[in-house]
């Protein structure tokens, strides 16, 4: 979740500015953790679905685990909250590769059948490149397990609130920045991809071999064939006139 940190006023006329710590205050969080993580697990308890063996086995019983329950109320509880390393658009970058990308990525995939799918992994508990690892699933089970990754229909992976609703967001973001004095996105140089789609697009930069312009006649994904066939060039007709 990314939240900005301010508003405009209600009149549009000022940038109102949080205040510092507004976000997260850690001890208010680390109390409603504690409220909330206890009261789950007294309610696993009366529900019958906590199991208790050995020396804990007393704590079955409502009572005794109430009154195990009970200090727990009063120490603080620790919630580990700090900024990050690097600046926002190392957050940005951060969660791109979860909200534009599902499960896996294709260059993690080394080979597939009819029968199994290969693929690498990385083991967080070893340092070293001995980390990376190869796993060969049944191709039923991998399709299992991407799948756990696939929202369901109806749902969005992304969504806007606020300032960033889709109605009001252009609005919104200009004005915002005309309140805090930022500069407005300057538009990028005009290159070969911004091109007008009728007229040819050139590499900016010339052929190694001739020295000429090269001109992009088809972009195609990696491992995927080409589209375009070169026309056949027809055979020069010659006439003699001797």
């Amino acid at each position: 979740m990314i939240v900005p940190g301010g508003g405009i006023s209600l009149d549009h006329t000022r940038w109102v500015s949080c205040r510092p710590g507004f976000f997260l205050p850690v001890r208010v969080l680390s109390r409603l953790f504690r409220r909330l993580f206890l009261g789950k697990l007294l309610a696993a308890h009366q529900a019958g679905r906590l199991a208790f063996f050995g020396d804990h086995a007393a704590l079955a019983e409502p009572r005794a685990f109430a009154t195990f329950l009970a200090p727990l109320r009063k120490v603080e509880w620790v919630v580990y909250a700090k900024k990050p390393f690097g600046r926002p658009q190392a957050v940005l970058a951060y969660l791109s590769r979860y909200t534009h990308r599902v499960a896996i990525s294709n260059r993690r995939l080394i080979s597939a059948d009819e029968t199994s799918v290969s693929f690498k992994w990385k083991d967080y508990r070893i340092e070293g490149p001995d980390r990376y690892k190869t796993m060969t699933l049944p191709t039923h089970e991998f399709i299992r397990r991407f799948l756990t990754h696939v929202l369901p229909k109806g749902l969005h992976r992304i969504r806007h609130y606020g300032l960033f609703a889709n109605g009001d967001r252009a609005a919104n973001i200009a004005r915002a920045r005309e309140l805090l004095a930022v500069p407005s996105r300057s538009k990028p140089a005009k290159t070969f991809e911004t091109t007008a789609a009728d007229g040819p697009r050139v590499l900016p930069r010339p052929c190694r071999c001739c020295g000429g312009r090269m001109i992009i006649i088809e972009t195609f994904a990696r491992g995927c064939q080409p589209k375009h066939r070169p026309a056949p060039r027809t055979a020069a007709i010659r006439i003699d006139t001797s």
